[in-house]
């Protein structure tokens, strides 16, 4: 038998199962209680309608069946035409039935997938859980969460759903049938069937813990190929392709292992299953043809019974047949549920106690303002600044140098709420008049219109007024490049080099006509020239700005200097 690392074995110990239950349950309620719980029910009531529908019509065959082959067995040629055109006719009945039964299954999956993600997309983008996300512990590629996971869980969800429907449905009227037959073939079942999922999950239940980390260890692949793809350019600068070579293979060979131990304890659960099923086709025959030997019943009654077992042993030995795949979505919904639970959704009195600290602070003011602001890190663990002091209004500017570490860029993430505050308070305009400019701008899928505008591409700017801002920030290149077409669609991440890339984030900010903004070495990849003219740019729109940077020259154009120090002191020339 394979064995597994203790971290594998620790795996199932994430979630017991009365919490993945728990998530379950919850996961599910929230879908039937949303605002398309009306049409969801309407799905639901028609799948379990023709679900009965279709365990009524397998009764009628298993007798319409039992008349056909007793017919033949007595070589009766009237009864045998008679009961080949009923049996015709359940088959006329049953299509129908088999195909809007399995239509209907796929659109209420649908639905709920559709339903699900957009609502953990909401509650992704909410009090940016997604830049909170990036460092968790527990919440490992949520990207795989929000799209493969979820379409496992909704698919698998309704499929187990109507195996348990219509096992429970088999149970009900075959039971009667074999009842009738023998109660020795109803006893031996039962007992069959409880031994048979007793060990089943004595054999198969390291299985979840498996398949959680194999979910796990295939996100960490794929994720590694998107990375290398998006950092494409730096590597091959780096000449880095036998690191990322060694990475991937790496991960990839992480995958493999995990996936051997679960292929070795599929088959040592194949082994059992197997015995079970092969057992399962005599077992019927052995207890009724000596009945039929006797006299006391007509030889349709053995191929009844044989059907009949065959139905009611698979409806009360879900847990043996279904296991591989119970396994790995009791891990999916492991997984789905643990994002569910960190993505509680704060209304403002928690944000302003999540990300503010203690600290107090005004969204509606005119200025920026900081009184004996302590800047920490989002742990808590290490102050890079104590009791920080300073007012911007518009038309004035500030520039924060200090050595790297010094925590330059996080006085900047204090300010926009991406970090909280220790201590004192931070007064700072509406969000719609401030806007910041990272040293990597973001550069979105769509046109050079929709990038220009981001993230308001519904502002009503002309075509001349685009233009015009293009041209004063020095992309004049850029639109020879897409012949002046605005609505052109490229791969702007690899398109556009770091500087031009910047230059597009200064047009954003006079497209949007802010009133602050907060430059993290925004213009590092700019030529002096180019520097000049957007700096120039911003003393002419009256913007106050606040910038962080390196390069002495970046003194020039601004009214002063805050300098950081090490031990978290400062000073302002």
């Amino acid at each position: 038998m394979d064995q597994a690392s203790p971290s594998e074995e620790k795996i199932s110990d994430k979630a017991s199962f009365g919490t993945t239950c728990r998530q379950l349950w919850f996961i599910s309620r929230a879908f039937f209680a949303s605002e398309r719980r009306h049409k969801a029910l309407r799905f639901l009531i028609i799948l379990l309608t023709l679900a009965l529908c279709v365990g009524g019509v397998q009764v009628l065959m298993s007798y319409v069946a039992r008349d056909f082959m007793t017919a033949i067995a007595k070589k009766d040629a009237p009864a045998y035409l008679q009961s080949l055109w009923l049996y015709l006719g359940t088959f006329a009945l049953a299509i129908p039935l088999g195909v809007y039964y399995r239509w209907t299954e796929e659109r209420l999956a649908l639905l709920w997938r559709e339903w699900m993600a957009q609502h953990l997309i909401k509650r992704y983008f909410n009090n940016r859980a997604y830049y909170r996300l990036r460092g968790s512990a527990s919440i490992d590629n949520p990207d795989q969460r929000i799209s493969e996971d979820v379409r496992n869980f909704t698919i698998s969800s309704l499929s187990f759903l109507l195996i348990a429907l219509n096992a429970t449905v088999s149970v009900i009227v075959f039971i009667g049938v074999l009842w009738a037959i023998s109660v020795t073939l109803v006893g031996v079942l039962l007992v069959y069937a409880v031994a048979g999922t007793g060990l089943s999950i004595l054999i198969g239940r390291r299985l979840v813990g498996l398949n959680y980390h194999q979910y796990q260890k295939e996100a960490d692949f794929r994720y590694s190929l998107v990375r290398v793809r998006d950092n494409a350019e730096s590597i091959a600068f780096y000449r880095g392709e036998k690191r990322e070579r060694r990475d991937l293979v790496g991960r990839l060979g992480a995958a493999v292992q995990n996936m051997m131990i679960i292929i070795g304890w599929n088959r040592n659960l194949g082994f059992f299953i197997n015995s079970y099923n092969y057992a399962a086709l005599i077992l019927p025959v052995v207890i009724v043809a000596p009945l039929f030997m006797r006299g006391e019943v007509e030889f349709g009654v053995v191929t009844q019974s044989a059907g009949a077992f065959a139905q009611v042993l698979a409806a009360v030995s879900l847990i043996i047949t279904q296991f591989e795949r119970l396994s790995a979505y009791l891990a999916g919904v492991q997984r789905l549920g643990m994002l569910w639970d960190d993505l509680d959704e704060f209304d403002a009195e928690e944000e302003r106690a999540a990300l503010e600290g203690n600290g107090e602070v005004d969204d509606d003011s005119r200025r920026v303002k900081l009184d004996k602001l302590t800047v920490r890190t989002p742990d808590g663990s290490k102050t890079l600044v104590n009791d920080l002091s300073f007012e911007l209004r518009r038309n004035q500017s500030l520039l924060i140098m200090g050595a790297s570490g010094t925590g330059k860029s996080s006085v900047l993430r204090t300010i926009a709420g991406l970090w909280p505050i220790g201590s004192g308070a931070l007064e700072r305009p509406p969000w719609q008049d401030i806007m910041f400019l990272p040293q990597r701008p973001y550069m979105i899928d769509g046109n050079l219109r929709d990038q220009l505008l981001y993230p308001y591409p519904d502002r009503g700017f002309s075509d001349e007024q685009i233009l015009e801002v293009v041209g004063r920030v020095n992309l004049a290149d850029v639109l020879d490049r897409v012949d002046s077409d605005l609505d052109r669609v490229m791969d702007w991440v690899n398109v556009l080099s770091i500087g031009e890339q910047q230059r597009v984030a200064f047009a954003r900010l006079f497209l949007r006509n802010s009133k602050f903004a907060f430059l993290d070495e925004a213009t590092s990849a700019l030529d002096e020239d180019n520097q000049q003219r957007l700096y120039q740019l911003l003393k002419e729109s009256r913007v106050g700005f606040i910038s962080v940077g390196h390069r002495t020259t970046l003194i020039d154009y601004h009214d002063r200097v805050l300098q950081l120090d090490r031990s978290g002191s400062w000073e302002i020339k």
